[in-house]
């Protein structure tokens, strides 16, 4: 569950330091809660979707995220 995934909460801690810089929000969805989701990422998680498409999965750090993000502004 979301609430025992260590690595969600860090993924939710970059985010949450780094998204508000961009102007950005998220929002987080419990994979388990949608058998789609479980069926397609599993125990892959966190994943990070971008506009529906994965651009994280498991983990991301401070420099990935900034290049994620700005891609989409330029």
């Amino acid at each position: 569950s979301l609430a025992n995934c260590h690595l969600c909460h860090e993924m939710a801690d970059l985010l949450d330091e780094r998204l508000p810089l961009y102007g950005e929000t998220y929002e987080v969805r419990d994979v388990d809660s949608n058998p789609q989701w479980r069926e397609r990422f599993g125990e892959v998680i966190p994943v990070l979707l971008r506009d529906g498409v994965p651009v994280a999965k498991i983990r991301i750090d401070r420099q990935q995220l900034d290049r994620v993000v700005s891609k989409r502004r330029s």
